[in-house]
């Protein structure tokens, strides 16, 4: 089924001053059967169109969005625009324009995108919650700051060098060396995709929203009493170790480990994936 399309809605959507692309598929019969995804970093909602057709069902309403500075979202000029509590809102609006009413729907983030699904899930607004390789920021205040201080300094090489010097490098990262094994096409789509997106909006988005300016949640995780699912790669031993501390925290946490995959799950094993989305999303419902 992977590469199959079935047919989506490209919006662009006025949310708070800011334009926010979005990907649109099917038509919920009940308004609890609705899907948000979030991308991570370099990413951007056409990332999951691939996914679509794992995801769908005849009942279920898929909503993809882009985070600022990446896809066909704006890329603001102010990193303070990109914070996770503008995202938040952002997101929350551009649901209230889609009419998507508050414990309807499940939100999904993936990485970067998962950090801010957390931040937005304590909102209320969500019936359920799907973290993929996700973290609630880092709680050492030391480390937080040398997080930061790295990531402008990625920020600004962002600008220096361009777009596809940055692409290079980043793929190198230790983190997606699973992403190696993907099919040759599948690579190549994958590196299209970071190649569409603007220098000024991802280092904005590194200088915004980044792990090293992020708040911890980690002493706030006990009050977040809603399903959740939390996805990790086996072949990726730190966000699986921070999955197990997450679900020790969370009142009402499941955790799956999904064998042969590393960060990117949803690219590296999406029947898997899909499975376990679909599988949780049936028992919220």
């Amino acid at each position: 089924m992977l590469g199959m399309r079935c047919e989506v809605e490209n919006r662009r959507l006025s949310v708070n001053g800011i334009e926010m692309g979005a990907l649109l598929h099917g038509e919920a019969r009940d308004a609890r059967q609705t899907l948000v995804l979030l991308h991570g970093f370099t990413g951007s909602a056409a990332g999951w169109a691939d996914l679509f057709p794992w995801l769908e069902a005849p009942e279920r309403r898929l909503i993809a969005l882009d985070m600022l500075g990446h896809g066909q979202s704006d890329a603001p000029a102010e990193p303070a625009r990109y914070a996770i509590e503008r995202c938040r809102d952002d997101i929350l609006a551009a649901l209230a324009m889609l009419d998507v009413g508050a414990k309807e729907a499940v939100l999904l983030g993936y990485s970067m995108g998962g950090r801010i699904a957390l931040y937005t899930a304590f909102s209320g607004f969500f019936r359920a919650l799907i973290l993929e390789s996700a973290s609630p920021g880092i709680a050492d205040p030391l480390e937080r700051e040398e997080r930061r201080q790295s990531d402008d300094r990625l920020a600004q090489r962002i600008e220096d060098a361009g777009i596809e010097a940055f692409v290079d490098e980043w793929e190198r990262l230790p983190l997606f060396a699973s992403q190696r094994n993907l099919p040759a096409e599948a690579r190549s789509a994958l590196r299209r995709q970071r190649l569409s997106n603007r220098a000024s909006g991802l280092a904005n988005s590194l200088r915004g929203i980044g792990t090293g300016v992020q708040s911890a949640l980690h002493e706030q995780l006990h009050a977040l009493d809603l399903p959740i699912l939390l996805l990790a790669g086996e072949l990726d031993e730190k966000y699986c170790r921070i999955a197990r501390q997450m679900t020790a925290s969370l009142p009402r946490a499941q955790i799956e480990i999904v064998p042969a995959a590393g960060h990117a799950v949803h690219l590296e094993q999406p029947a898997s994936f899909a499975g376990l989305v679909n599988e949780f999303c049936r028992a919220v419902y």
